[in-house]
């Protein structure tokens, strides 16, 4: 009779850790049934860092509509990891994901895990970041990346008033990381305003450095700006001369030249902070606006971009053609890939009210 329960008991356990010992739950969430995909099939995600807030909120955006949808979710954050990256995305293929949208950290790295991809019939969302050098890239969703950059430096061309003010003014100039596609976007749309003037010598380069190569920041590290920064001022501006604007092409990066320029004495009475631009209203920027810090910055709903790869994604798999707006600007070096572009805003401290706050992206207590 002992001998029975013990292997009753025995059995009961094995049968219970065999209803428990379901598979790995993915982090976006995921059906009520204990794990096994919603109707609609699994979706990976792959966002390249939660360093910066905006990627947490694209992903977290994609994740409600899909799920809204009745998809499951697999949301990843790589940590600007690019081997992690691909891992992540294997794991998506090897658990069976039906389409993947993806934010590249190194839009160059991705070609060999899309084809294994590819030969699972899974199709891919380029998000935000163009992929480059693969043939496997369905659609890309970003925002009118050269018209980020015009609008960054046509805030400094009226702050500066340089159509008629005599000038010369002095600029440095930021720009985003080399292995990012649309870091090189973002500085034709800016160089395209600023070069003139700085050609007539209206705007002047003290350190000279006027070349994107010069100029990168890669990975976008507002600390590797800060360090940058500190070195222009100590080597250009010793001899009393002054920083009039500086072209920043992200608020991370924002942040970093204002903790350099700070360091040295900017931000009093005698000697006022420079204009300076950034992108993606980030809300410690949004912040540093409101206190007079940062001057500007580019606001890009990543609701309105998430409902676009969303969109896309449901296209592909109802066998759709999706709606794109631009069949001939995002080359990614194998094939021009079908794109759609969602508007940027400026927004400084004039307009961050209407366009943050009131349209909801914000509210008033995150900003105290």
């Amino acid at each position: 009779m002992k001998k029975f329960s013990l292997l009753a008991l025995f059995l009961s356990l094995i049968l219970f850790l065999a209803a428990c010992g379901g598979g790995e739950e993915s982090s976006g969430g995921g059906s009520e049934d204990g794990g096994e995909a919603a109707e609609g099939g699994l979706i990976g995600v792959a966002m390249p860092t939660k360093s910066s807030q905006r990627w947490v909120d694209d992903g977290n955006n994609m994740v409600e509509q899909l799920e809204a949808l009745g998809y499951e979710t697999d949301l990843q954050y790589a940590e600007d990891d690019v081997d992690k990256q691909i891992e992540q995305i294997e794991n998506m293929i090897v658990k069976g994901a039906k389409a993947l949208v993806i934010a590249s950290i190194d839009g160059t790295a991705l070609t060999n895990v899309l084809e294994k991809a590819n030969e699972q019939g899974i199709e891919v969302v380029s998000y935000d970041r163009l992929i480059m050098e693969s043939e496997h890239v369905s659609y890309y969703a970003t925002f009118d990346n050269f018209q980020v950059g015009v609008l960054q430096a046509s805030y400094i061309e009226e702050a500066l008033d340089l159509p008629n003010a005599e000038g010369p003014f002095n600029i440095e100039l930021f720009g985003g990381s080399p292995d990012d596609n649309n870091a090189y976007f973002f500085w034709d749309g800016a160089m395209s305003v600023l070069q003139p003037y700085i050609d007539e010598g209206k705007l002047v380069v003290q350190s000279g450095q006027t070349d994107f190569e010069q100029a990168a920041t890669m990975r976008w590290d507002g600390n590797t700006a800060k360090s940058r920064m500190e070195n222009i001022l100590s080597s250009s501006y010793s001899g009393g001369e002054t920083v009039d604007a500086v072209l920043s092409p992200y608020d991370g990066i924002s942040r970093g030249i204002i903790q350099a320029l700070t360091g040295v004495g900017y931000g009093s009475d005698d000697l006022p902070l420079p204009v300076i631009t950034g992108q993606d209203a980030e809300l410690a920027s949004i912040k540093s606006i409101i206190a007079g810090e940062q001057t500007q910055t580019v606001f890009k709903d990543t609701r309105d971009l998430a409902a676009v790869a969303v969109n896309m994604t449901e296209s592909i798999l109802k066998g759709e053609e999706a709606e794109v707006n631009d069949t001939e600007t995002y080359d990614n070096g194998v094939k021009v890939v079908p794109t759609y572009l969602v508007e940027p805003v400026s927004v400084d401290i004039n307009n961050y009210q209407e366009v943050v706050i009131d349209s909801g992206y914000y509210s008033e207590d995150e900003l105290q």
